[in-house]
């Protein structure tokens, strides 16, 4: 390797790496305010999001940690690799994903039809969420970021926006379309804005999906993302 590539994987290599275990790097980080645990282990408050991170799963004191944040036989959702239990550990839930991130094909650009939203929109959000299922959302996930939407006669049809946002990356998500109004192109249209802002405050975009859900990955990868890595979502639970 050259010394002018070896510099070039030096720089990028600390960026890149916090994607292992975005939703650590996001909870320790920019969303810490909206986040409670140790060292070790945290999580979203309830209201704002599912997702919940570990330093190291490796290190000897992360599953007492756990126990301390959640308490005794309760869930503690996990990302990544799934990690090996001790004993009277579960896994209530398990599901393949995949993690894809931006390439310099991807064309962002403002969307004039995009309206921002916030806390007066969430009834509406979380409507479009529950006919559509795109993911986890909660009362309070648009704080996570900026959430957009297109509307058709005064009803939200669809929207997107940031969810985790790891130093140097942001993630979109809450990609979703009203069944009525699929087939316009508004859920490609909204991803391009929200990524054009992601970049204009000079992060860098990445999402992830179900790695059955092969329609959405192919309309990314179209669009300019492409695949860095496998990935499982899933949801242990903790000795009774």
């Amino acid at each position: 390797m050259s010394q002018e590539s070896q510099e070039s994987t030096a720089t990028l290599e600390p960026t890149t790496s916090v994607l292992d275990n975005a939703a650590w790097y996001s909870l320790v980080g920019r969303h810490a305010a909206l986040s409670e645990g140790n060292e070790l282990a945290r999580r979203f408050l309830p209201e704002v999001s599912r997702f919940a991170g570990v330093a190291d799963w490796e290190h000897p004191d992360v599953w007492d940690a756990i126990v301390d944040l959640v308490g005794r036989d309760a869930p503690f959702p996990f990302s990544g690799n799934r990690p090996t239990l001790p004993h009277g550990w579960a896994v209530d839930a398990s599901g393949e994903g995949v993690q894809l991130v931006e390439t310099d094909a991807l064309v962002t650009r403002p969307d004039d039809e995009a309206v921002v939203l916030g806390a007066a929109d969430v009834p509406a959000m979380l409507d479009l969420v529950a006919r559509t299922q795109p993911g986890p959302f909660s009362p309070r996930t648009h704080e996570l970021g900026r959430y957009v939407g297109i509307r058709r006669g005064g009803a939200l049809v669809a929207m997107a926006g940031e969810r985790l946002q790891p130093d140097g990356w942001t993630e979109i998500s809450a990609v979703c379309t009203d069944a009525e109004h699929r087939g316009q192109g508004l859920a490609t249209r909204l991803v391009l804005d929200v990524a054009h802002h992601v970049r204009e405050r000079g992060d860098r975009a990445l999402l992830h999906a179900a790695a059955t859900n092969t329609g959405a990955i192919a309309i990314y990868e179209r669009l300019g993302f492409t695949l860095r890595r496998r990935t499982t979502f899933g949801q242990l639970r903790t000795p009774a």
